[in-house]
């Protein structure tokens, strides 16, 4: 790419940069043992999931953050961070019908259409708003074929044996810094399960939007390809221009 290229795609206007207007319930600034048993009350999890983000906490405490060599930026103040936000009109609905309509418009303007009508017609989504997946498409389809994808909040409740079997087992807690604070407070992000010898029929994305300005980012992809099977699967994340700087720790 030519340096003309780059100056111009530099210089184009941030066509994401808008911001949601809807209604958020967000928990309290701050990071503790009690922030944490509270997003685990909130998503609902088994005890497995508790124990296992409770153990990522308290390992992280006894951690310190990476120095980075050649990066400079703003010390990180993680008591300064609200690390659930969702819309309060949102549950995971059984049908796009159910899902707030600013939510889908949303999706639209990001070029991710999630409507039956307008979706992309080979790549299955799962659309993330800040902490929670609102709609995964092609679900059943997919699952045709064998093949789980749907958000990991999602898989906690339908297949926890799988979860607990998987989760950590590629980046477990004490890999690094962010990868302990991910596992203590993720909020959503996408399973996929391929069984052995499975093609998947069809491409595999998940989108993350944040909204809340001041929220992070703390997703959580788990990809288990059995052998002799085969995914292709994209990520993608579009923020709103905000004054001050997003903490986005991810694990996939």
């Amino acid at each position: 790419m030519s340096a003309t290229t780059v100056k111009t795609l530099v210089n184009q206007p941030y066509k994401y940069g808008f911001v949601t207007n809807i209604e958020a319930d967000s928990i309290p600034r701050g990071l503790s043992e009690d922030v944490v048993r509270l997003i685990s009350a909130k998503k609902n999890e088994p005890e497995f999931m508790l124990e296992f983000r409770l153990k990522a906490y308290r390992k992280w405490l006894t951690m310190s953050e990476p120095t980075w060599p050649h990066v400079r930026y703003p010390a990180i103040d993680y008591q300064d961070i609200v690390y659930y936000s969702a819309p309060k009109t949102q549950e995971k609905k059984k049908s796009l019908d159910e899902v707030d309509p600013e939510l889908l418009d949303t999706f639209e303007k990001l070029g991710i259409p999630l409507s039956e009508q307008k979706r992309l017609s080979n790549v299955a989504v799962d659309a993330i708003f800040d902490s929670v997946s609102i709609a995964t498409t092609f679900k059943e389809k997919l699952g045709e074929a064998g093949v789980i994808f749907c958000s990991i909040s999602e898989a906690l409740q339908e297949h926890p044996d799988l979860i607990e079997k998987y989760l950590g087992s590629v980046v477990p807690i004490a890999d690094n810094y962010f990868a302990a604070l991910n596992a203590a407070v993720f909020s959503d992000g996408s399973f996929v399960f391929i069984p052995k010898g499975v093609e998947c029929p069809m491409e595999l994305s998940t989108y993350f939007r944040i909204n809340n300005g001041d929220s992070g980012q703390f997703e959580r992809t788990l990809i288990v390809a059995e052998e002799g099977s085969s995914v292709s699967y994209l990520e993608g994340c579009t923020a709103p221009m905000f004054d001050t700087n997003q903490l986005h720790a991810a694990v996939v």
